[in-house]
């Protein structure tokens, strides 16, 4: 089984770190981490180092011993999927299962046809829980570099995103609409990915035109058509493995 990771501000060089507050009380009292065994201290934005626990002190105090420590690089090719907003806590899954996944960049999107409305304090509510959720789902796939959640955005402010991307694709399920496959499709051997997924009642021709305006192409995922939090996920494992990523 591979080591379980926790988040710190800083990663330590050594040769000693004390891991405290939430996630020392995490890895004492959750984990239940013993003397000898290992463990990965990450910042989440790439940095890491391989420990061994000393001591367990308390409730919420773990001693270790750093072994080394190193950056995961960059991609490079990025991954941003611009998530129209699902109803209810189908947003935190589409999150949780993206990260896991691998994807790099998470863009909430307020489109024209979705039910949920991220507004003052609910808005900001449900992005702390995006980026929560980020976190927590980054950690248990192990990854070292957790994705991006922004800001929601309009539909004008994701058409600016497409337009600086070197590849722009909007999901779409109709095959007359969308002609080719995203397993088919022309990728970059580096630079920037933006994916839009849109809501359950589908991007709307007046957005698709202005995603269309600002260079983004239609594809399609397959036959069957999924619901927005899981047509991400689904679409952020066909480009990773098309992108060498998961070689």
């Amino acid at each position: 089984m591979t080591a379980p990771v926790f988040v710190v501000e800083e990663v330590p060089a050594g040769p000693e770190f004390v891991l405290d507050g939430p996630e020392g009380r995490h890895a004492v009292s959750v984990k239940r981490l013993e003397p000898g065994e290992a463990l990965v201290l990450t910042d989440g934005r790439g940095h890491w180092a391989d420990a061994v626990v000393k001591t367990a002190e308390g409730k919420d105090r773990l001693v270790v011993s750093v072994s080394g420590a190193g950056e995961e690089p960059e991609p490079a090719v990025r991954i941003t999927v611009v998530q129209a907003l699902p109803k209810g806590d189908r947003g935190e899954v589409a999150v949780e299962t993206m990260t896991e996944t691998g994807v790099d960049a998470i863009v909430p999107w307020q489109a024209s046809r979705c039910i949920t409305q991220w507004r003052g304090e609910r808005g900001a509510k449900s992005l702390a829980k995006w980026r929560a959720t980020a976190r927590e789902s980054g950690k248990q796939s192990r990854r070292v570099r957790f994705p991006e959640v922004a800001e929601a955005l309009s539909t004008k402010q994701v058409a600016a995103l497409l337009a600086a991307a070197d590849l722009a694709m909007v999901l779409h399920e109709d095959r007359e609409a969308a002609s080719e496959a995203l397993a088919t499709a022309e990728l970059p051997v580096a630079g920037s990915v933006v994916l839009v997924v849109g809501p359950e009642g589908g991007v709307s021709p007046e957005e698709l035109a202005a995603f269309a305006q600002a260079g983004a192409r239609p594809y399609r995922l397959g036959r069957s058509v999924l619901r927005t939090s899981t047509a991400g996920t689904a679409a952020t494992a066909v480009l990773l493995a098309r992108t060498g990523r998961w070689a």
